[in-house]
């Protein structure tokens, strides 16, 4: 839906909340003056800005300027570092109005969707802020000889990281990946999406403005089409973030060149609905597992198997609440959800419903488009009586529409949940602790969440979150986060003895003493130095009293 000449638009709204488009655009690296390509928001499809389609020679400049000033960064004190991190988070939060207006706008979040990603990557930001130093602390490990071979893990930068974040959450996949690179060490070279660059460039402000040196980190702007092999040729490590196709791409062309990649990439994920569950807790879960930002998030689930004693009773409930939903343009409070991101995923939710509908599934709640509110919303939809034939059954919708299915005990839905290439999240609902830790356990899926849909994994920034199967490789957050952007290092001291045969000692000799030592050595207590030492340390702190 096209705004009338009297109707303001979403670029309006950018005015009145101080964002100049031109402006951040002007942030992008660029090696020479580029056409521009026009943003439209995909609420009322106006011009929000343009932006320059960069080339294999912005790239190229781009990862230059990195990697020039790369070493001086890791130089920089690891505290100073993440001290930028911490005075990011706070910009983030308190410039929080405009970062939801360019969210809302470039996007179509709903405003509560917008808080949500702008939230995590505050959160995100002030976790590695507070520990980085933990986890790049160098590790003492067991030397080659107890006693006289001292060895340390210590962790390196790669280099230059490059990122490819997609258009869904163009925030929290943007800068929620570059605060770890920055604060290991790394410079940043970004390629956000090319319909959402201005969150980005919103980001990279910040971080600029919370003291990141402004060569540290460079944004291109572009197609993937065009910029992502460059981009992948000119980096040391790359974090993707997309499709599996896309994906498969990525790390091929990492491997020709022996670097490493981390991918999330896409997911049919499961919710479980077991016999013991509290439905009132349930089904509001349910709705926003399945719908938040319109079900176009890689961990939103697809798929519920509901025990069949609650089966009916849950579908009623579930499409009840589900028709409650408020869609809307609007950047208040009350509006639940935006539209779809752009035609093509218009068009794929109408055939995946379409094409379910032909086949025999019923539609309980939504499965309509909604063009009195603009082009691309279309209505949450909850789908019955879903069958292997019909598309929506296996293939990743990545939009707002459910299918529920009946099982007649756990067995049966665990064997459907992980009857999937996929194993990206996976939600199970249970009022009782132990009977869904069971269950979750025997999930095949990088997060699970128990009584919640994805958030509670999520949010968990201290523990690793990614997919198995052909859901991605790799792990955002915790110590994996922040390690994978490093190359792990050994120094390790040698006192008194060498390794090798000492001068005046017989060969012949030195190799029956090392291998009778070979036979006793790690059987030592010396070759097990923190068992070994936890006694005497124990006696000790109770001697002094403490």
């Amino acid at each position: 839906m096209a705004p009338t000449s009297a109707s303001p638009t979403q670029a309006d709204d950018l005015r009145r909340q101080g964002i100049d488009p031109a402006r951040l655009a002007g942030l992008v690296t660029l090696a020479a003056p580029r056409e521009t390509r026009t943003v439209h928001s995909p609420l009322d499809g106006s011009a929000l800005g343009d932006v320059p389609v960069g080339t294999p020679d912005d790239v190229a400049l781009a990862a230059r300027i990195a990697r020039a000033a790369q070493p001086a960064w890791a130089a920089t004190p690891l505290a100073r570092r993440c001290s930028i991190a911490s005075r990011f988070r706070d910009l983030v939060l308190s410039r929080q109005a405009k970062l939801l207006a360019v969210m809302h706008a470039e996007n179509g979040k709903s405003r509560l969707n917008a808080f949500e990603e702008l939230l995590d990557t505050a959160l995100t930001a002030g976790y590695y802020a507070t520990n980085a130093e933990r986890h790049l602390a160098p590790h003492r490990r067991s030397g080659a000889i107890p006693g006289l071979t001292t060895a340390y893990e210590t962790w390196q930068p790669k280099g230059v990281v490059g990122i490819i974040s997609p258009w869904n959450y163009p925030l929290t996949l943007a800068a929620s990946d570059a605060i770890p690179a920055l604060l290991a060490g790394n410079a940043v070279v970004l390629k956000p999406d090319s319909a959402t660059p201005f969150t980005a460039l919103a980001a990279l402000d910040l971080l600029r403005q919370a003291g990141l040196p402004h060569d540290v980190m460079q944004i291109v702007t572009g197609p993937g089409a065009s910029l992502g092999t460059p981009l992948i040729d000119a980096v040391d490590y790359l974090m993707f973030t997309g499709s599996t196709a896309t994906g498969r791409v990525v790390a091929a062309q990492c491997a020709e060149r022996l670097i490493g990649c981390s991918a999330e990439l896409g997911g049919k994920n499961p919710m479980l609905v077991l016999e013991d569950a509290d439905l009132d807790v349930t089904v509001e879960g349910a709705v926003q597992a399945c719908f938040s930002t319109t079900g176009q998030l890689c961990v939103s689930v697809e798929r519920i198997y509901v025990h069949v004693s609650l089966y009916d009773t849950f579908c009623r409930r579930f499409a009840e609440r589900t028709r409650r939903i408020v869609l809307g343009r609007g950047a208040g409070w009350g509006v639940d959800l935006g539209p779809l991101h752009d035609q093509a995923q218009f068009d794929k939710v109408v055939a995946h419903v379409d094409d379910a509908v032909a086949k025999g599934a019923t539609v309980l709640a939504g499965g309509r488009p909604r063009p009195d509110l603009g082009a691309f919303f279309y209505e949450p939809t909850v789908l019955v009586g879903v069958t292997e034939p019909m598309t929506a059954h296996r293939t990743e919708t990545f939009g707002p529409v459910v299918a529920v299915y009946p099982v007649a005990d756990d067995a049966a839905a665990i064997a459907a949940a992980n009857d999937t290439a996929y194993g990206l999240n996976a939600s199970v609902w249970s009022a009782d602790p132990a009977h869904a830790l069971a269950v979750a356990a025997r999930l095949r899926a990088g997060t699970v969440n128990i009584n919640e849909g994805y958030a509670a994994a999520w949010a968990s920034h201290d523990a690793p979150m990614g997919g198995m199967g052909i859901s991605g490789m790799g792990r955002r957050h915790g110590a994996e986060g922040i390690r994978k952007y490093t190359e792990p290092q050994t120094i390790a001291a040698q006192r008194g003895l060498p390794l090798g045969p000492p001068g005046g000692v017989p060969r012949a000799g030195y190799a029956a003493t090392m291998t009778l030592g070979g036979r006793v050595l790690h059987r030592l207590p010396l070759s097990r130095p923190a068992a070994w030492l936890r006694p005497l340390v124990d006696r000790r702190a109770a001697f002094l009293g403490r």
